[in-house]
């Protein structure tokens, strides 16, 4: 079985388990941005990774427009994140990304990433700045366990990304 590794990273991390992966499965991977349709149709399996961007996977779009073309090859999403893993993210992440129809045929995996707020473009570096403002004008007793990881983390860099947590997509594959 050939199996292709795409992604879109802002950061990093989404290519750190790109290629964990790749390497896992012995497979081939690709940015995004260097793909068509044609190149990933003569795959058996297809993997695409992305970062979450409030709760939707960038690029997700290339896998979402051509899905009548996919939908008969094992199809793989991960998305990574700084949060925590929580079905709560999980459910949300799967209900904004895919139709019903979609998730029948898409295995969805998410993975903590980190963040790195140096990496981030001056818009995405516009949102977190309203984003933190936001959240440091509640009260601190009113914070979500989420808010308060933010702000702890906003400004060093953070990495969360363990290589042992691709274990469930290869094992999927394998099995």
């Amino acid at each position: 079985m050939k199996t292709v590794i795409i992604y879109k990273s802002k950061t990093g991390f989404t290519k750190k388990y790109a290629q964990w992966i790749a390497e896992a499965l012995s497979a081939d991977v690709f940015d995004a941005t260097k793909v068509d349709i044609d190149m990933i149709k003569q795959y058996d399996n297809i993997i695409y990774g992305g970062s979450l961007y409030a709760a939707g996977i960038t690029g997700l779009k290339f896998i979402t427009k051509n899905f009548d073309k996919l939908k008969d090859k094992k199809l793989v999403i991960f998305a990574t994140g700084a949060s925590p893993s929580s079905q709560r993210v999980i459910d949300e992440v799967v209900s904004k990304n895919f139709t019903s129809e979609q998730q029948k045929y898409i295995k969805f995996f998410y993975f903590r990433g980190g963040f790195d707020y140096k990496k981030l473009n001056f818009f995405d570096k516009f949102l977190m700045n309203l984003l933190k403002l936001k959240i440091k004008s509640k009260a601190k007793d009113k914070l979500t366990k989420d808010e308060i990881g933010m702000l702890s983390i906003y400004d060093r860099p953070t990495d969360f990304s363990l290589r042992k947590n691709i274990d469930v997509i290869v094992s999927y594959l394998q099995g």
